[in-house]
Parts: structure tokens; sequence; C-alpha cells
């Protein structure tokens, strides 16, 4: 939710607002604000797919910061699109514009796309943190405003709509908490966070104590994520609206603050709605009363879910997912955030939204490359439980995609063959065994258990999605560029360890050191390849796709630290190093634990995959010289020498070496 042009009128009102000193209470957080908010102002990559690793440590340090100031968080976040469809059209907007964002992005222009598995980062750091969060069956807002009127605190958030709603306690912007300078008060030996807090009886008061019952008409004829009539357009071009001393300000904001003074003149939301009407032609009075009444009840706090229940008890009854019919188990899962809005909307709506990327717009989306496996999910969620005496199932999902640089839409048709035993379906999934959820994970990504069984537990998900990215990624998957991501992925371990006690073990010291040299010594390029930027965003495509399947089959697999897993900016950095000195793997060489994480990743995939895969795939040309075919081979002969003598990561005798040869 969204009011046009609101936050940034009223920050510039100080009526509005009062100092506050945040210690020793609750706060409730709107969680979609804060982890965007933090992700942007951490000065975080946005162009190479992310750096999980950094913003978990922003993350940690938000919290640790309300932690030492006893400031006790509780996180809501917005679970999927409302059943209503009111926001559908905003929905479509917002997507548009970040695809033509992600597009400036991949020229190295300006834009703002959040990295694919942001949110995902976010929630494993709350959950190791032990901070209490809950996700809601949609919209959170109303849920959000009633527990933090039952607590009495303040709500910290950027969403504009919070200057509608009458919290007790007010709300703080992000933008004004300042969690980065915490100030000792030396009379208590107290610690507090200095804030701003928003108070919407203050804002009503500046306007001749207009009525608060007003805000929500004032809200929708401003214009909301709910309602866009150009109907209004003909009461704004004949309404005369008091400017008062705005005159300086930008159209939309003598518009907010000329509404304001006229709605003050009347006494409730009924006779100001009565007199907006006035304007409009006799024929659209009806239907633009329904539309208006119909986004007010956005602001309605009647028939919300009682959040206290679910941080006091685990319980969260929300009466739409009563109506939609969903298994118990789905609505915990949904709750506890172990089940993605993406997959509760395909769900509910038969409709899901996929992310924009920072990709080569040139070339078809990434998400193009996880299609099968979304047809099994799709298959999962839409198959109904008793099919007797049914006619064959056919399960179609609408999905949102871009198109070169446009927004499409497209019918995917769900696969019905996953069921792989008879009883098997949504309802009673977590009480399948094991086994038969492990299988059908694998199966779907196209591997077989045994190829697994090298490779640590923690690395099973993350080297089965790599696999499957291997075999279908378009353009096709160099060795150099699965090295790099594996290497980059064993860099996550290197820094943890480095950040244990086993960080005083003079290997992790060394290798740690020598790693730091690389990144200081080659800085990444501003614009990355597009080729290699688009291959690892399939990759997270299928990781992300991964971990969802993986949640929705309650975690057959181990569910990997993301944040160990990928960083852009250091991938495309050793992708890079990669392509011209192939020596630079020997990195880990002197931390054994290291180098045979690596090795393990690196031959369970290749295994994997065919054995021609990673196979020069130049065909000859009749035009290419015998020369140049003889220099070609000598050179081949000559690199093949030296990695004999060198003693490469892998036996001579075995049958992929000369795959480290491909550069």
């Amino acid at each position: 939710m969204g009011i046009q042009g609101l936050m940034g009128y009223v920050g510039s009102k100080k009526y509005c607002f009062h100092d506050l000193q945040l210690r020793n209470t609750k706060i409730i957080i709107d969680g979609n604000n804060l982890y965007h908010r933090l992700y942007f102002e951490s000065g975080l990559d946005l162009i190479c797919g992310g750096d999980y690793r950094l913003f978990t440590d922003a993350v940690h340090k938000f919290f640790e910061s309300l932690s030492v100031c006893e400031i006790h968080a509780y996180v809501v976040f917005d679970g999927g699109c409302d059943i209503s469809d009111k926001k559908f059209e905003t929905l479509k907007q917002r997507a548009k514009e970040k695809i033509i964002m992600a597009h400036s992005l991949s020229k190295g222009e300006g834009g703002s796309v959040l990295p694919l598995l942001v949110r995902e980062v976010f929630i494993q750091v709350l959950e190791k943190m032990e901070v209490p969060f809950v996700q809601c069956f949609a919209e959170a807002d109303r849920e959000l405003v009633v527990l933090a009127n039952l607590w009495k605190c303040p709500v910290l958030t950027f969403d504009s709509d919070f200057c509608i709603f009458d919290l007790k306690a007010g709300f703080c912007p992000l933008n004004s908490f300042q969690w980065r300078n915490i100030v000792t008060a030396k009379e208590k030996n107290e610690c507090f966070i200095p804030a701003k807090c928003y108070s919407a009886q203050q804002f009503c008061k500046h306007f001749n104590n207009m009525n608060m019952s007003l805000l929500p008409l004032f809200a929708v004829l401003v214009g909301n994520d709910y309602i866009n009539l150009p109907a209004l357009e003909r009461f704004f071009s004949q309404v005369h609206l008091p400017i008062g001393n705005s005159c300086h300000s930008g159209r939309k904001h003598v518009r907010i603050q000329g509404l304001l003074h006229w709605l003050s003149a009347f006494a409730d939301a009924e006779e100001a709605m009565h007199n907006v009407l006035i304007y409009l032609k006799a024929q659209d009075r009806d239907t633009v009363r329904q539309l208006l009444c119909s986004a007010m009840e956005e602001y309605s706090l009647s028939d919300t879910v009682n959040l206290e229940h679910f941080f006091q008890k685990g319980i969260y009854s929300s009466p739409a997912a009563v109506m939609s019919k969903l298994p118990n188990w789905v609505q915990r899962s949904l709750a506890r955030g172990q089940i993605s809005p993406l997959l509760r909307d395909a769900l509910v709506l038969q409709r899901s939204f996929l992310h924009s990327q920072v990709e080569d717009m040139k070339k078809p989306s990434a998400h193009l490359i996880t299609k099968p496996i979304r047809r099994v999910i799709y298959g999962m969620l839409l198959t109904p439980t008793n099919k007797s005496n049914e006619p064959p199932f056919k399960g179609l999902i609408v999905e949102f995609d871009r198109l070169e640089k446009s927004l499409r839409k497209s019918t995917l048709e769900a696969d019905t063959h996953w069921n792989l035993a008879e009883n098997l379906s949504l309802a009673n999934l977590p009480e399948a065994p094991t086994q038969i959820r492990l299988k059908l994970l694998l199966d779907t990504l196209e591997i077989k258990t045994a190829i697994l069984a090298s490779v640590p537990p923690a690395h099973h998900l993350p080297v089965a999605v790599t696999c499957y990215w291997v075999r279908y990624a378009d353009p096709k998957v160099k060795l150099h560029h699965l090295k790099a991501l594996l290497m980059g992925s064993v860099c996550g371990e290197l820094y943890d360890m480095f950040l244990t006690a086993e960080g005083n073990s003079k290997d992790i010291l060394y290798v740690h050191e020598q790693l730091q040299k690389i990144i200081q010594g080659n800085p990444c390029r501003k614009i990355p390849n597009k080729e290699d930027m688009h291959i690892f965003c399939q990759w997270q495509c299928c990781l992300q796709v991964g971990l969802h399947f993986n949640q929705l089959l309650c975690t057959p697999l181990l569910h990997p630290n993301i944040k160990r897993l990928y960083n852009g900016t250091l991938v495309h950095l050793l992708c890079q190093k990669l392509k011209s000195s192939p020596s630079i793997e020997d990195l880990f060489s002197p931390c054994p634990p290291l180098k045979m994480l690596y090795q393990q990743m690196l031959e369970a995939v290749i295994l994997a995959v065919p054995e021609d895969c990673f196979k020069s795939r130049t065909v000859s040309s009749t035009h290419k010289s015998k020369m140049g075919k003889k220099r070609n081979r000598k050179v081949e002969s000559k690199e093949v020498h030296l990695a004999v003598e060198n003693q490469p990561i892998y036996e001579v005798t075995n049958r992929f070496v000369s795959l480290r040869l491909e550069e």
C-alpha cells in the first residue's frame, strides 16, 4: 500500500512529529519495508546479483542496536496479494517499472531493483537471531496496526498508509530512525535510539481539528495502491481547493494540502463524499461511490487477525485462508514464512509475478530455466486431493514475467504427473515418508541421490540446483562459470570460519589474506559481462525455486545458508580472473578442508552432467586455416603437459581433468 506523494509532504511538516528516545519498549516492524531500506541504504551491489553476506552483516547490526537499547522487535511481513485483487493494476505497473529499472542498471545507469534472494536471506537472519516474525496471509498493514495499538507501542515503517491509521503510539519513519547513532543517557546509564514519531492526531489538528475518519477518504481521493479513478480528475478540475501557504511546493503537494483544507470543512466522511460526488457526472456517481467505499475499507480495522495470538501461542487463523480451504499445515507454514508469497499466490490466486533481475534484456527471461520445476510445484499446489470420478485435472497458472523490456502475461499448465504415490497430496504432504518427498525433489531437479553422497549435507540442495543449471542454462555454462560459483560458495565458508575460533588457524588466515589481495587488486568492472550476468541470474532462479520447492516438501534436504552461497561481486570477479588465470582455483590448496569441499562439489557436478557438457561449443568453420588448428593443438598439448606438472586438483587418470583446460 502507499499514497502518492504523501510521505514527501508529511516529511516536510515538523508539526506532525515529535522526538522520541526509543528504549525499553516493544516495536512492530514492517518487514518488507525494512529489508528494502536496509539493502538500498547499505550501498550494496545491485548489478551482480546481490552481496548477501554484507546484507546479512547489516541486518545483524540493525537488530543488535535494538537489543542494546532493550527494544524488543516483532517483525510483520506481507504475505501474498489481496484476494480481492483491488491492487492488481498497481502490481502490474510496479512490475513494469522494475523491468525498466533492471534494464537501466544493466547499462550501468541508476535504478533500485532488489536482488532475487534478499527476502529469504533476511528471514534466515531473523531465525538465527531469534527475532520473532510472522508472515500475514495477505497485506499486513491492518494486522500490524491492531497489534501496535494492543501493545501501545510504535510502528517502524516508511509506508505512507500509516499516516492514515490511528496509531496510539504513532509510527517512526525509517529515514529518521537513527539506529546507527545510539545515544547513552549518562544520568540513567541507558542507551536509546533517537527517532521521529508521527502522530495522525497532530496531523489532523493542524487542519482545523479535522475528523480523523476523513483520512481514509483523503487517501483514496489522492490516489493509493487500490484506486486510481480517472473520473476523479473531473472533481479536481472543478473544485476550488484552498492553496494555503504551499504555493512553492510541487503540484502533488499543492493538491494534498488543498484537499486536506477542503475536507476539514466537513463533519464526517459521508458528508465529504456527498460533496465530492456532486462534481461528477450523474451516471458516474453510484459507481464511484462504490469504488471509494471499497477502497476505504482497506483502512478499516475490523475482521483482522490478532497477531498477539501468534506471537504468544503460535496460532494464526486467517478467515481468508479458511475460506480458501488451505490445509492447516499450509496455513501454519505460511505464517512462519516457510512457504513463500510466490507460492501462496499460485495456490490462492492461480497467478504469480516473477521478480525482475538485472540481466541481459535482449535474451529470454532468466526465469525461463525453471519453468519445468515451477510446473511440478504448481501441480502439487493445485491437484485436487480427491481425484475419483473427476474429469482429468488441468491446472493453469497465469505468470507475469519479462519479455525483453516489457511485462508479459503467459499461461502455464501445471504438471499433473508429479505424484509418486497414490495417496500423496498437498493435504498430507508432511506425513509422507521423507524418502518419497526427497525423491520427488531430486527427480524434478534431475539428479540422483548417489551424486550427492560425497558432498556435505549442507551443500546437497545447492549442488543439486547447480547441476540443473549447468544442464539447462542458456547461454551455456562454461567451466569458469561453474568454478567461480563454487569458489564463491567456498569463500562463504571461509568468511564464516575466519570469524570463529577456526579463524586463528594459520591455513585459514593465509587463504583469507590471499583472497583479500585478489579482491583489492582486481576491482570488479562497473558493468559485468552481459553473458556472465545472465548465466548467474539463471543460477539464482534455480536456487530460488529449489529453496521454495524444498520448503513446500517440508525440507527433505537441509535448508542452506544463502549468505554463504552467493555474493555477486566476488563471483563475477572470480569468473573474470578464471578466464585469464585458471590457477586462481588453487586458492584453497593451503587449507585442506576448503580444498576438499571445493573438490567434492566440483566433482559432483561434473559427474552429474553429460560428459561433453564443458567441451568447446564452437563449430569449426571451413574458412579456419589448418595452421590455426595446428597452433590450437600445440597450445592444448602444452597446457595438458603443464597441468600434469602442476599437480591438478583431480588425478590425471580422472576423465574430468581435461576440463580444467577449457579456459
